[in-house]
């Protein structure tokens, strides 16, 4: 148990230093466990990823759509760092408990006749792209900011979160 203390307070210490922590620090229901994980998901490397689809696909995220004949369906990559798609599907779980727009994509997804791990993977997806933006330009997230681009975009979330805040 000590072992893992020590550990857990050096990760703490090493994230502290970090410059790129307080971009995941900010994330909704990120907090200590996600917040690290994130960080290390995303790395130092700006160039590694040329899009956040790239960063969707290698993390395992990102669908595989396959087609035979005139059949088509989708499925989940199969091949990718396991612990990585873990970590962006659970952080989009915590997410919905702490943000408004992603509980609100949740249960789009949900009332689409998705699973839960579906939804879930279907908002990590989401949160990537909004993440690898952040990532690029060194900007950490501003749920306020999110809000006003879904209302110029006229998402069709913005009733949804209307309904539940008024």
């Amino acid at each position: 148990m000590q072992a893992i203390a020590t550990h857990e307070q050096e990760i703490e210490r090493l994230c502290a230093t970090h410059p790129d922590f307080p971009l995941f620090d900010v994330l909704p229901g990120a907090g200590k466990v996600f917040a690290p994980r994130l960080l290390a998901a995303f790395g130092t490397q700006r160039e590694r990823f040329r899009d956040a689809q790239a960063l969707a696909c290698f993390s395992g995220v990102a669908p595989v759509i396959e087609r035979s004949g005139q059949s088509c369906w989708t499925r989940w990559r199969y091949f990718c760092p396991k612990f990585l798609r873990q970590t962006f599907v659970e952080f989009a779980g915590e997410s919905v408990k702490f943000c408004g727009w992603a509980k609100a994509f949740y249960h789009v997804q949900r009332s689409k006749g998705k699973g839960h791990a579906a939804a879930l993977r279907a908002l990590a997806f989401k949160w990537i792209r909004i993440l690898w933006k952040c990532w690029q330009t060194r900007t950490p997230y501003d749920e306020a900011h999110y809000l006003a681009r879904l209302r110029k975009t006229n998402s069709s979330l913005i009733p949804l979160l209307e309904v539940a805040t008024g």
